[in-house]
Order: structure tokens, then C-alpha cells, then sequence
């Protein structure tokens, strides 16, 4: 569990443990990043607020040194990646993570909630949770940065907290709090709400004459400091202990004695009766409205988020702290009519008691009588649905005691000082609450699967569920799945959310019109092409433009709330996003205004990706065969850049891209783009993978399969066939596989294409040795070895020799095993390709362990291991070390391998690779069998069986079960021992494997 404590000194925590933050500057990082609340902050701002205006010339550098601290005080504790990298500055990843600030503006809301609806119990209670969070004054020792403002802020959001309690108690009668209250107006001796609240309470405690003195003690403060007497508050106080009429001063309230407007407007519409979650937004937007001085709060959300719901239901919770009145005005920002400055200035002087008559006429002189009107008043502004700064502007108070909340498709980052509240989708949790209030708790409970489709359809939007909740609520007979239904069809979906005056269509339709040119032509073409995320690079291809272009187009979808920046890839590219409902609105919006262009649009990005792909395939050096890189498309500008971005991180990249290969290859196929289809699996193919995306590469080469046939290129469709049998052969599919590669060669044969038949003789030979068909395999591997050596291809030859020799050493064919591997190794160097290398070294350390040479054997394994690291190929680096250790069990060194081999088995479950699962099991169990620890022996070994015979290799089947026949005759069990060593031996026999001259009776 992750903590963040910035009620009194910064603190953070993990699993409850302290993490070491360091001095001022990182501790100062880390809260600014907490408080943005998984936001990202700036370099510069950073730098700006360690520094202030006079940074060091390596301010930058010593910032990456103190993120890189911390990062390491998370990591010791067992919490990696707190603190997140982005291409303009850095964020906290918060998570689940708990931060006792949000904690307090959570709480501090649900009490106002339970004040108004259920009294003063339930609020005192939370408001004292609320209170018990702080732990000293917020931030204490970095009050003298620039994180003061934050630390007064928090500070008074605590004090808010005490206020209330202490009311609530003496709402409730209580007194027992007198100690705290006398502290905290110690600490405080200017707050008069506080010393009110202290003279209440010792006077109706029968201390008259403390009450008094109480009075007079701030009354000479006051004096004293600022020089003024006190407010009214304290007077009307005052005055009714000396009279003796301090019962008729309510007891939860300090009153309020200032000069009233002559109207106190009132004009909020009523808050929602079904408003339902964002809790926690709703405690932080009314806690910092009733702040003494209020910041203006922006909440920006897209279309349909439900930023009018929450203005309204924040304004209303604050309403009590703004007893001059509350103003409303909906500006239609996203309308074709802007409400305009002088029109809404003019309604709100009105409000405020002007005669309609008198108005100035200018805009500029009715915003002057309105700051003159609201100056020393506390008036709550609420203005809904904004256009842009300029629009509110004119609308500002000059007041500092009034606030303003504004929300807006816009961020109006132009706004300076202004605090941003971004809504996002609601949870899924709140979602389905959210239909459930509309629609009725237990309807939903008749079908919940439907019910949860629904929520799902909708895309947790707010404007969405809403609708659908209310088609639910209008049509009490219709089913639940009948709807679930109808939104699971894309085509009709927008349709279906439209219920009287409300519809999703029409939302989206407002700030889609409001997008110049370009901008909407990006998003009908995003909508239309699908994919579940979009690179600057596939916009730019979409849109025939460059990076940078697309990064500006991109830039207006994001202000106008209809994309979403989410993060960057593994090459720092900016990635961005559609709501379902928005891709679908501009896929229809697409096809109806350039159903021409958008066939073209889809083949650029086509062949971004395979000039990229392309591009990279030649830059890197495989450890097996691989299709050709396809020719005859056009590369883009930048691909060469593209490619060398990539470079260091091409897996990671990869593993992003899939699901968007998998969604433009399907429309790619549905727009009649065959041939790109399959050169794009060309090229797809030739970069070598470590990622096991089989799910989405089973849909790539379905597609791929069909296009070949529409193509009618019998080359393209057998390359389709062999890349589908390596697929198979990856799942473990090995006799699957073994078809497909026969039926690849057959037609590689007739087609007389020499490379084709070697990569899958090579490919038979791997599907027979794997369930341990040994004299099949090395045969279709000679006739591969043969082929590739008349090609000349080195890497052909280092791959097919490399398996052949691991199939002769499971032969017991160890001279021919060890000519096999010297010649893979150095094809290998030849061609250049580190990764076969270290493939190399790792079976060649496979061989020095059989031939009893243990230190060789460490030395290769432990060399592939380092390459294998380097490449950052964590899979085969855990082959090799599961080798390395096996080494040292022989050599007695058992406490040494078995964390090596724990933690590779860690590996090969995270990635889902079953067969290393099951040998690394094994190994463990021989482990633990030569360690006299029997029990868990027999569980590895079990868990291993159990995979052997999933995949139906009986082979190494047999391998495990002689060393269970070992565990037996451990046990003393003799016929168990026997039955299993009988049984592996006939395997071993049937298979040809060396273990059946090895092992010819138990030791």
C-alpha cells in the first residue's frame, strides 16, 4: 500500500514503511508532483519551483538526479515506477495510492452532505476523521518555497475542518472538546470564528467570566496586529453574554453580521436528484470554493462528462459560505450563439438589484458596476458551458472573497491562477450506480450481465447512462438484453442513445463543428480507421503530414475534449485516444463528408508501418530466417529516424503496437487493401519478437490468410501458411504446426523457391523435436541444412545447426552435437546477429554440462546470459540462466541456484511460456530432490507433468517421470520407483533419446 502525507511534514510509505526522501529540493519534487494528483508537471515548472527565477545552469540535470533518487527509495521498497518519465516532465503514478489531503477534501465533503441531509451526528463524526489527518502545519519545511501558496491552502482546508466540527458539536450540546478548541484559538488567535466558537462554549459551561476575557484577549490581538476592532460576529457574541441571551444565538453557527446586498440572488439551477459518484471531485471543488479566498475552479471535461452535474452540485454544497448570493449563467460556448459578456453582465446586475432601466449600455461600464457591486461580498459565480478566456473574463469578480466556477469543453489554460478540475469517464463502479439510480436498483438485478453490456456500451459517459437509464426507466417492458443488444451493434448505437431532449449524438456534434478543417478531416479519419490508440506517426500518415503537423492537429482535438493525450510509447512518441462514442460519431461523420479519401488514408498508414518495419528488419541482425522485407511501397518522410528511435526499445514498441496492427489490418482487409494486408504481415514478420501476442497475431494472419486468396499470389499465400505453422509452433501447438509446415513446403516446392523450403524443413524439424520425434527431426534439418548452405545464408545456417546440434546432443551424438554448434557459432558471427550468438553459447553450455565439463558449461551460459540482458530479451536471458544454474546443481552448488532459478521461473510465467514454466519446474524439483526435500520436490515435479502432458511432449514427459522414480526409491516406495523408471525408459527407447543407454537400471 502507498501513502502520501503532506498534512504536516512530507511523508510516503510503503506497505506502512517509511521511504527515505532526502533534503528540501527532492521533498519539495515530490509533493508539488503528489499534489498535481497523477497529473504531469512540466520540466520547467519543476525547475521554477526548486529554484525559483534564477535556476542553476544544471538545474534540468539535478532534477533527472533527484527524480532518480527517489525513484531508487521507492524501488528498495518495493514500489517501482512511482515517479513516471513523460516527454515534457514528470508525474506520480497514484493509483490506489491513499494521500491523506485528498482523504481530508473527501471527508470534509461527505460531511457537508450528511450536515444537510441527516444533522449534526454524522458530521461531527467525519469532520473529527477529517481533522485527525493532520498531523502539523501542511508541508511543513517547505512553507518557505513556492509551495507555500499549496501549504496555506491545505492548511485552511484543515482549519475549515475544525470550524465545522466544532459547530457540529455544539449543535449536538457537546462541550467535551473545550481543550482542543482553547488550543486551536491559541494557535490562532485572529480567527474570530474560532474565538466565538470558544466563548459558546465556556459560557455554557457556566464560565462567564472566561467567555468575557476570551473576548477581550482577541479583541487586544486584533488591535494589536491589524489594528481594527473586531468583526460583527464577535460583538453579537459578545453583547448576548452580557445580557444573558446567548440561547437565542443559534448553537451550530456563528453569525454573520455584515451589510447585505439588496438582493441576495440565488439563481442555481437545481442540482440532480440521481447525481451519483465523483465523490471525491465534489469534497476538493466544494472544500476550495469555501476557502476565505477562493481561486477560480475550472472543470473541463469532454462533452457528456457530466461538468454541469458536478458545478452545480459543488455550488450548492458551498452555497452556505456565500450568504450574499449565488449567480448562474449557461453561456452556450459550444452553441452557434455565444452568450456574450455585456448580454450576461447585464442579466446578473439585474439579479443583484439594479433597475433593468438604468443598465449601462456598454459592456465595459457593466462590468465595472458589477465588480463595484460584489466588491467586500462573498457572492458564488458559477458560469456553465464557457467558450474561451475571453468570454469569461469580463464575468470575473474583483472580489477575492467571491468564487468562480466555471466549466468548460476547454481547459482556458489562458485563465492565470485559475485550479483545474479534468473529469474523466466515470469509474465502472459509478457507472453502473449511475444506471441503477435512473433506471432502478432492482431491474438491473434481474440481468446484470445485460446490465453491465449497457454500462459498457456507454462507455462510462455520464450523458450516455443517462440515456440509456432513461430509456430503461421510459419503457418499463423492455429487456435489458433487448438494449445491450441494440448498443452492441456499432452502426446503431448512437442512434439508440438519444432519449427526448438528450442525445449523445448532438453532444459530440457541438464540438465537432466547432473544429476547423483539418482538425475535424483527423478525426473522421482517426474515427474511421479504429484503432484503440493513435501515434503522432499513424496521424500524420492519416493526414499525409508530418510529425510535428499532426502533433498540432492533434493538440486542438485534445483542447476541444475530443481526444485524450495518454501517455507516450517506448519510442517517446505522444499517444492519444477516442472515446468509443466519439470514433463512432466521426467514423459516421468520415464516410459521409470523403468516403474517397479514406481508403487512401488507411493505406498511408499501411505503409508507414511497413517502410518502418522494413526499415528496421534491415538494421537488425535475426537468429533465424525470416520473410523478405516487402518492396514497392511508399516511405514516408522521417521513417529512417523513425527506425533509429526504435532502436533501443523495438519489443516494447512492438507489444504497444500490436492491438493497432491487429484493428488496421482487419480494416484495411474490409476496404479491399489485400496487398498491404499481406506485406504488411511481411514485414511484420521479419522483425524477431520476444512479445507473446498470440491472440492478436492469430487475427493479423486470419486476415492475412483471406487476403492472400483475393490476391492470387501463390507466394504471398504460402509465406501466410509458413508464419501461421510458427505461430502454432509458438503456442505449442507442435503437431498443428508440423501439418502446416509440410503443407508450406509443398507449395514452397512448386513455387521453386529454395529459401522458402528451408525455413520450413527448418520449421518441421523444430515441431518433431520438441515432443522428442528425434530421428524426424534431424533428418528434415539436414535436408534445411543443405538448402541454406547452397543459399549462402549464414543465418539460415547458424539457426537450422544450432538445432540440429541440440537435437544430436539429445541423441547422444555428442561429436556430431559439437560440429553442429561450432559451425552455428561462427555463421552466426558472420551474419552478425548477437541474439544467435547468445542462442549459440546457450546450447553450446548445454553440451559442456552433458559432457560432465561444468566450468565451460557456466562460462557459455553465463555469457549468453550477459547478451541476452543487453538485448533486453528477459525470456532467453531466464533460458540462460535457468542453464547457468543447472550447471552449478552439479556441481553441488545448490543454495547458489535455487534464487536463479525462483526468479526464472518468475519470468517465464509473467511472459505465459509454458514449456519454459515446465522445465523450470523440473529443475526445481531435482533441486529439491537432491536436497532431501521431498515434499516439495514431488510438488514441482508434479506441476511439470501436469504441462508436459497439456502440451503432449512425452519425451521430456519421461524425463520428469525418472525423476520421480527417484523420489520414489528416496521414499522407500520400490514398485512406484519401478513402475515410473520402466515406463520413462521405453520412452527414451521409442525416441532414441541418450538417456536410454544412461540410465540403464535406478541408481
Amino acid at each position: 500500500m502507498l501513502e502520501f502525507r503532506l498534512l504536516g511534514p512530507v511523508e510516503a510509505l510503503v506497505g506502512g514503511r517509511s521511504v527515505p526522501l532526502g533534503g528540501l529540493k527532492p521533498q519539495v519534487l515530490l509533493a508539488a508532483l503528489v499534489l498535481e494528483r497523477g497529473r504531469v508537471v512540466p520540466a520547467n515548472r519543476v525547475v521554477e519551483l526548486l529554484w525559483g527565477e534564477e535556476p542553476p545552469v544544471s538545474a534540468r540535470s539535478l532534477v533527472q538526479t533527484y527524480v532518480s533518487k527517489l525513484r531508487k527509495a521507492f524501488a528498495d521498497l518495493g514500489a517501482p515506477d512511482v515517479i513516471v518519465s513523460r516527454s515534457k516532465g514528470y508525474l506520480v503514478r497514484l493509483d490506489d495510492a491513499r494521500v491523506d489531503a485528498d482523504e481530508l477534501a473527501v471527508l470534509l465533503g461527505k460531511a457537508r452532505q450528511q450536515s444537510q441531509a441527516h444533522g449534526h451526528e454524522r458530521a461531527a463524526r467525519l469532520l473529527g476523521e477529517a481533522v485527525a489527518l493532520s498531523r502539523g502545519p501542511a508541508l511543513s519545511g517547505l512553507r518557505d518555497t513556492l509551495l507555500g501558496g499549496e501549504a496555506r491552502r491545505l492548511d485552511e482546508l484543515v482549519v475549515s475542518g475544525q470550524e465545522e466540527r466544532f459547530a457540529a458539536e455544539l449543535g449536538l450540546g457537546r462541550f467535551d472538546h473545550l481543550a482542543e478548541l482553547t488550543t486551536a484559538v491559541a494557535r490562532q488567535p485572529m480567527n474570530e470564528r474560532l474565538r466565538g466558537q470558544l466563548m459558546v462554549t465556556l459560557y455554557r459551561l457556566g464560565r462567564q467570566a472566561d467567555a468575557l476575557a476570551c473576548y477581550r484577549e482577541g479583541r487586544d490581538v486584533l488591535v494589536d496586529e491589524l489594528g481594527v476592532e473586531p468583526g460583527a460576529e464577535l460583538g453579537t457574541i459578545h453583547s448576548a453574554i452580557l445580557r444573558g441571551t446567548l440561547e437565542l444565538v443559534p448553537a451550530d453557527v456563528v453569525p454573520v453580521a455584515r451589510t447585505a446586498l439588496a438582493t441576495a440572488p440565488a439563481q442555481l439551477p437545481a442540482t440532480l436528484a440521481d447525481f451519483t459518484g465523483r465523490a471525491r471531485e465534489l469534497g476538493e471543488l466544494a472544500a476550495a470554493l469555501c476557502e476565505e479566498r477562493p481561486a477560480v475552479q475550472i472543470v473541463a471535461g469532454q462533452g457528456g462528462c457530466g461538468k454541469s452535474a458536478l458545478s452545480v452540485r459543488a455550488a450548492h454544497e458551498a452555497a452556505r459560505s456565500f450568504p450574499d448570493g449565488q449567480l448562474y449563467a449557461e453561456l452556450r460556448g459550444t452553441s452557434d450563439l455565444p452568450a456574450t459578456a455585456g448580454e450576461v453582465l447585464g442579466r446578473f446586475l439585474t439579479a443583484l438589484g439594479m433597475d433593468p432601466g438604468q443598465l449601462p449600455e456598454s459592456a465595459q461600464e457593466r462590468q465595472e458596476l458589477y465588480r463595484t457591486l460584489l466588491a467586500g461580498r462573498r457572492v458564488l459565480v458559477v458560469l456553465d458551458d464557457a467558450a474561451s478566456e475571453e468570454q469569461v473574463r469580463p464575468l470575473l469578480p474583483g472580489a477575492a472573497g467571491c468564487g468562480v466556477l466555471i466549466s468548460s469543453r476547454d481547459r482556458l489554460a489562458g485563465l492565470a491562477g485559475a485550479l483545474f478540475t479534468e473529469l474523466d469517464l466515470v469509474t465502472p463502479g459509478e457507472a453502473y450506480d449511475m444506471l441503477a439510480r435512473i433506471a432502478g436498483e432492482a431491474r438491473l438485478a434481474q440481468d446484470v450481465d445485460s446490465a453491465h453490456r449497457i454500462v459498457d456500451a456507454c462507455g462510462r459517459l455520464p450523458l450516455a447512462l443517462r440515456i440509456a437509464g432513461a430509456r430503461l426507466a421510459s419503457r418499463r417492458q423492455l429487456p435489458l438484453r433487448v438494449l445491450a443488444d441494440r448498443l452492441t451493434d456499432e452502426r446503431r448505437r448512437l442512434n439508440e442513445l438519444s432519449a427526448g431532449d438528450l442525445a449523445v449524438r448532438s453532444s459530440i456534434a457541438l464540438s465537432y463543428r466547432a473544429l476547423d478543417e483539418r482538425a475535424r478531416t483527423a478525426l473522421g479519419r482517426m474515427g474511421h480507421l479504429g484503432l484503440p490508440g493513435f501515434s503522432t506517426w499513424v496521424v500524420g500518415w492519416l493526414l499525409g503530414t508530418s510529425e510535428a503537423d499532426a502533433e498540432k492537429v492533434l493538440d486542438v482535438l485534445v483542447d476541444a475534449q475530443l481526444a485524450t493525450l495518454s501517455g507516450a510509447d517506448a519510442a517517446g512518441v505522444l499517444n492519444y485516444r477516442l472515446h468509443d462514442l466519439v470514433r463512432l460519431y466521426a467514423r459516421e461523420r468520415a464516410e459521409a463528408d470523403e468516403p474517397a479519401e479514406l481508403t487512401a488514408s488507411i493505406a498511408r498508414v499501411l505503409d508507414g508501418w511497413i517502410a518502418l518495419l522494413s526499415r528496421t528488419a534491415v538494421n537488425s541482425h535475426p537468429a533465424e530466417s525470416t520473410w523478405r522485407p516487402a518492396a514497392g511501397h511508399r516511405e514516408p518522410d522521417g521513417v529512417t529516424a523513425m527506425a533509429e528511435r526504435l532502436s533501443d526499445d523495438l519489443d516494447a514498441w512492438l507489444l504497444g503496437e500490436d492491438p493497432a496492427f491487429a484493428v488496421a489490418v482487419e480494416r484495411a482487409a474490409a476496404t479491399g487493401l489485400h496487398r498491404h494486408v499481406c506485406d504488411f504481415v511481411s514485414a511484420h514478420t521479419a522483425i524477431e519478437q520476444v512479445t507473446n501476442c498470440y491472440d492478436l497475431r492469430d487475427r493479423i494472419i486470419a486476415v492475412a490468410m483471406t487476403s492472400a486468396q483475393h490476391v492470387g499470389d501463390p507466394g504471398l499465400a504460402a509465406d501466410v501458411l509458413a508464419e501461421l505453422a510458427r505461430l502454432r509452433f509458438s503456442q505449442d501447438r507442435f503437431a498443428e504446426s508440423r501439418q502446416l509446415f509440410g503443407e508450406a513446403l509443398a507449395r514452397y516446392r512448386d513455387l521453386h523457391d529454395v529459401r522458402g523450403q528451408a525455413a520450413s524443413l527448418t520449421g518441421m524439424g523444430l515441431a518433431c523435436r520438441e515432443p522428442g520425434h528425434l530421428a524426424e527431426a534431424v533428418h528434415f534439418l539436414s535436408q534445411a541444412a543443405t538448402l541454406s548452405q547452397a543459399l549462402d545464408d549464414q543465418v539460415g545456417i547458424g539457426h537450422v545447426l544450432r538445432i540440429r546440434g541440440s537435437v544430436h546432443l539429445e541423441l547422444g551424438a555428442y561429436d556430431e552435437s559439437r560440429a553442429d554448434l561450432e559451425q552455428s557459432l561462427a555463421a552466426y558471427r558472420r551474419a552478425g546477429s548477437r541474439r544467435g550468438v547468445a542462442l549459440s553459447l546457450r546450447s553450446t553450455g548445454l553440451y559442456h554440462r552433458a559432457r560432465g565439463d561444468y566450468e565451460a558449461s557456466l562460462a557459455a551460459c553465463a555469457d549468453a546470459a550477459t547478451i541476452f540482458a543487453e538485448l533486453g530479451d528477459d525470456l532467453m536471458h531466464s533460458y540462460a540462466v535457468r542453464a547457468h544454474a543447472k550447471a552449478q546443481m552439479r556441481m553441488g552448488r545448490n543454495a547458489e541456484a535455487l534464487p536463479r532459478l525462483e526468479a526464472a521461473l518468475a519470468t517465464v510465467r509473467a511472459k505465459d511460456d509454458r514449456w519454459g514454466q515446465a522445465i523450470t519446474l523440473r529443475v526445481l524439483g531435482q533441486l529439491h530432490l537432491a536436497e532431501g526435500r521431498l515434499d516439495l520436490a514431488q510438488s514441482y515435479l508434479d506441476a511439470a507433468m501436469s504441462i508436459w502432458d497439456a502440451m503432449e511432449t512425452p519425451l521430456w514427459r519421461a524425463r520428469t517421470e525418472y525423476d520421480l522414480a527417484l523420489l520414489h526409491r528416496s521414499r522407500g516406495d520400490a514398485e512406484a520407483a519401478d513402475a515410473a523408471f520402466t515406463h520413462a525408459r521405453s520412452v527414451f527407447r521409442a525416441r532414441g533419446a541418450r538417456e536410454y543407454a544412461e540410465h540403464a537400471e535406478l541408481p
